[in-house]
């Protein structure tokens, strides 16, 4: 099954509860929420308070990715606000296996985020306490970018990994996607490994009047390359 997860970063702020109940009714899985905090990254967005404010807006699982440093004080927070999902870069934490299990006891589903530069061996001793693996195809910190191509090779490198683990464990990792995920890639993506999906500006700039739900056609033309993958 592949989860598409539109990244509330392009969203219109003005109409957020708005924009999340018309995304996630037009055929969206997740909803992802990036949070930069003007240290880690060179950006400053969304905390706790709003993650809050949209949690009544959805059932959909909200997808945190966390671009911030220190992580562990944050955690619990969003946790509390309703986070389903959270996500950290490991060069971010202290302690990388600590932080996973804080997140998973707080009663969230925990991952790693792999900036392009960032090997993937961060992973290899923590497997256990991951539900999911990010690769981000662009360097973390603004959306509209475009896909670096190379994160394929990475996909597939990640994507033997985390398959091992399975035929040995008989646990699952989800292999996330973000930055500069369209149409006109995501078919190319999925083939190398990835099984979710964040689209920021593909999906928030392309909202259609005409549409039910405003993102009607865009989702669809991204389920439609996805179909063929699996065909």
């Amino acid at each position: 099954m592949y989860r598409i997860a539109p990244s509330l970063l392009s969203a219109d702020f003005a109409r957020l509860g708005e924009e999340v109940r018309d995304v996630i009714d037009a055929g969206a899985d997740w909803i992802h929420f990036d949070v930069m905090d003007n240290h880690y990254v060179p950006n400053l967005t969304i905390g706790p308070l709003v993650c809050e404010a949209i949690r009544p807006h959805t059932s959909a699982p909200i997808d945190v990715h966390l671009m911030v440093k220190p992580v562990d004080r944050i955690v619990p927070d969003f946790a509390k606000a309703g986070a389903n999902v959270i996500t950290f870069h490991p060069e971010a934490s202290e302690h990388v296996d600590r932080t996973l299990g804080l997140i998973r006891d707080a009663g969230c589903q925990a991952g790693l985020v792999f900036n392009p530069a960032t090997p993937l061996d961060w992973m290899d001793h923590v497997m256990d306490k991951l539900d999911v693996v990010l690769l981000m195809s662009v360097n973390p910190g603004f959306g509209g970018q475009k896909f670096i191509p190379e994160t394929l090779n990475k996909l597939r490198a990640a994507r033997a990994r985390l398959d091992a683990y399975e035929a040995r464990s008989g646990r699952r990792i989800l292999l996330e996607i973000d930055g500069g995920v369209k149409t006109d890639n995501i078919a190319e993506i999925a083939r190398a490994g990835a099984d979710t999906f964040v689209a920021g500006s593909a999906v928030f700039g392309a909202a259609k009047a005409s549409d039910p739900h405003r993102y009607d056609t865009i989702l669809g033309a991204l389920r439609a390359e996805l179909a063929a993958v699996k065909a």
